[in-house]
């Protein structure tokens, strides 16, 4: 080999060897702390490739939005605990990830000693405001905490470099002692409105009832009316022709005479006679048959 090679050869070992110190590259989503024995660089560098020191080391830091879990035992004034799930949103603010490397070291750190403790710290102040355990399932006393404990976070993480961007109740577990009376509870409720329900479907079938009923009762009215005005009529229609006969007592003789005329008619009628000297003749039906 000649030297020449021998010389190229070099060149790119050192080049490969070398070069990666002189270059930083930061991944997206993160930002890089560059120490020099111990002087940490306040300023780091954002995502991308930067020429540097090959001196420094260099520490990531991811400044991406997360979500933080948490929960803890929340003592209310009525003396029970209940078990507060919380979902905080935060991230590193890019600019302070160096404040942050100084102090406690990396992100994971920074949760553990900022972020859980005064989550924890806030939810059981907050507790001791809320009169009984079991005003946690009123809207406002949810709305109340989340706001709370956001304000308080932000107070107490923004100079720290942490910053939260929403505070979320996940999930509220009451004292068993409480859930079993709620549970009792809704129970009778739900029997009240049982009970509701059939005494109102018994008024509705009395009121149907009741309606048939009276409608039962008019339709009677109406006939035994309508009976009444026939009945009525025909006794008027026998006074009219009581009185009419009354007036005119020819009248008897001319309707037994048309009666005599149609018995007349009959080839098996008898013979009759009239009784002449009553005021109103009338037939005497069978007066020459002779006895058997």
């Amino acid at each position: 080999m000649s030297n020449n090679s021998i010389i190229a050869v070099v060149v790119i070992l050192v080049v490969v060897m070398f070069v990666p110190r002189f270059v930083k590259i930061v991944p997206p989503g993160h930002v890089s702390v560059a120490d020099f024995f111990g002087n940490v660089n306040p300023e780091p560098k954002p995502a991308g490739a930067h020429l540097v020191n090959p001196l420094l080391r260099w520490h990531d830091f991811d400044v991406r939005e997360h979500t933080h879990k948490e929960s803890a035992q929340v003592p209310t004034r009525d003396q029970l605990q209940t078990k507060v799930d919380v979902s905080i949103q935060w991230r590193v603010n890019p600019t302070m990830a160096a404040k942050i490397f100084m102090e406690v070291g990396t992100r994971e750190q920074a949760v553990l000693v900022y972020l859980v403790p005064k989550v924890r710290s806030l939810v059981r102040e907050l507790g001791t405001t809320i009169a009984k355990a079991e005003d946690f399932f009123l809207e406002e006393t949810r709305t109340k905490l989340e706001g709370s404990l956001r304000e308080g976070l932000v107070s107490y993480l923004t100079p720290l470099g942490l910053d939260v961007k929403a505070v979320l109740i996940r999930d509220i577990n009451l004292p068993p002692v409480l859930t079993k009376a709620i549970e009792q509870k809704k129970e009778r409720e739900q029997a009240v409105e049982r009970q509701k329900a059939e005494l109102e479907r018994f008024r509705t079938e009395q009121q149907q009832q009741v309606a048939a009923a009276e409608a039962k009762k008019q339709s009677a009215e109406q006939e035994a009316e309508q009976i009444r005005v026939l009945a009525q009529a025909r006794a008027d229609e026998i006074k009219l022709i009581n009185d009419a006969v009354a007036r005119n007592p020819a009248y008897i003789q001319l309707q037994a005479l048309e009666a005599l005329k149609q018995m007349s008619k009959d080839p098996a009628a008898k013979i009759y006679f009239m009784d002449s000297d009553s005021t109103q003749p009338l037939p005497l039906m069978h007066m020459g048959e002779r006895a058997n």
